[in-house]
């Protein structure tokens, strides 16, 4: 099958237009459905056969790397970080308005805005075969287990161990995947 992003030109406010070449990688068969944003494709990586959803936001950062495994699908509206470097497995279901943080501001100075304070970065990285439901926040410096599933809603602020079911906020274990 041939890819449809080829080295076409495609529209995007992150960097204004983006095409194949301008990649760290990209896979084979990769879609970017219409609205997607990208930015700093030269510090992301994609996998075969990698699907990203209607106005997904796909927001690679001037350092540290986005790395995406082959399979991987990725819902709509979803807004993927990477300041501190995002590495998403293979097979991976990412739901619709998912986000996944890899950065804070530090809540230090007291007399001057949060805003303004200065940032901490922690990476994420979900591992090959996990379901993440629609609507699930993962925060900086999570581990996601190979197999594992997040229920929709539910907000990770702690690694998840491989082939668990979490839920909740914060998630938390309801069952073990046998």
């Amino acid at each position: 099958m041939k890819d449809k992003v080829s080295d076409k030109i495609m529209q995007t406010h992150g960097s204004g237009k983006f095409k194949r070449s301008e990649f760290a990688s990209l896979g084979d068969g990769v879609i970017f459905e219409y609205g997607v944003l990208v930015f700093h494709p030269e510090n992301i990586m994609i996998g075969d056969n990698v699907y990203i959803g209607h106005y997904a936001i796909i927001k690679g950062y001037y350092r540290n790397k986005m790395k995406i495994g082959s399979g991987t699908w990725i819902g709509p509206q979803c807004f993927l970080h990477s300041a501190a470097g995002l590495t998403i497995g293979n097979n991976v279901g990412i739901g619709p308005a998912v986000k996944i943080i890899t950065s804070w501001h530090v809540l230090k100075d007291r007399s001057i805005p949060i805003l303004h304070n200065r940032l901490k970065f922690s990476p994420v990285i979900i591992e090959d075969d996990c379901d993440i439901g629609t609507g699930a926040i993962v925060l900086p410096g999570v581990r996601i287990g190979k197999g594992a599933q997040i229920a929709a809603g539910s907000v990770v602020s702690r690694d998840v161990k491989a082939h668990t079911v979490v839920t909740g906020i914060p998630a938390k274990v309801i069952r073990i995947i046998k």
